[in-house]
């Protein structure tokens, strides 16, 4: 029987084989490659949408306007019930975004409202609350010795839903619950904007 002439040019073993031993053509070759690559491309595109999904992350944040509203709110709350106080609001990150001192407010109440709602933004808790755990969880009382949390009343966490995206600090009543009950009447004024 004579020797079949080969139709491709690859060396002997390396030739792609259809069913049955037969040789592969061009064209079958070419099209399995074009598969091949069209396959990898759309690895490709899926791998990156899914890196590029986790890479960003999409938040809810603060606006200046709203900073203002709260800490105006929490002034004239405090006013009203006869407290010279200092509020400073907080974003997510615990960067601030307004402060106001009410007028013959001591000057130590810019500084304890900035902590405490730079606390309260990063335990997402209001700071009476931590600071009652603190006295009943000797474990948790270490919590005073992490630099620039102050666990005193008036630090409340601002929220849209259950998303913390800021928070409000306020020092100056005569008590950190009073402050709290000056932040949480502030919180109030701009509840219909926390949706």
């Amino acid at each position: 029987m004579p020797a079949r002439a080969r139709t491709d040019t690859a060396p002997d073993g390396a030739r792609l084989q259809w069913r049955h031993g037969q040789p592969w053509t061009a064209f079958q070759r070419r099209t399995l490659m074009k598969n091949i690559a069209k396959l990898a491309l759309i690895a490709a595109a899926v791998a990156t949408s899914l890196a590029h999904a986790q890479a960003v992350r999409s938040e809810k944040n603060m606006s200046l306007e709203l900073a203002n509203q709260i800490a105006a709110a929490g002034v004239a709350a405090c006013q009203a019930n006869g407290y010279a106080v200092a509020v400073t609001v907080v974003d997510r990150a615990g960067t601030t975004r307004a402060v106001q001192r009410a007028d013959n407010a001591g000057a130590h109440t810019v500084a304890a409202s900035l902590q405490k709602a730079w606390t309260s933004a990063s335990a997402k808790n209001t700071t009476l609350a931590m600071m009652e755990g603190a006295q009943k969880n000797p474990a948790a009382a270490n919590l005073v010795n992490i630099p620039g949390f102050l666990l005193l009343g008036g630090g409340v966490p601002v929220k849209v839903g259950n998303e913390v995206i800021g928070a409000v600090g306020i020092g100056g009543a005569p008590g950190g619950h009073l402050d709290e009950q000056c932040a949480m009447a502030a919180l109030d004024k701009v509840k219909d904007l926390l949706k």
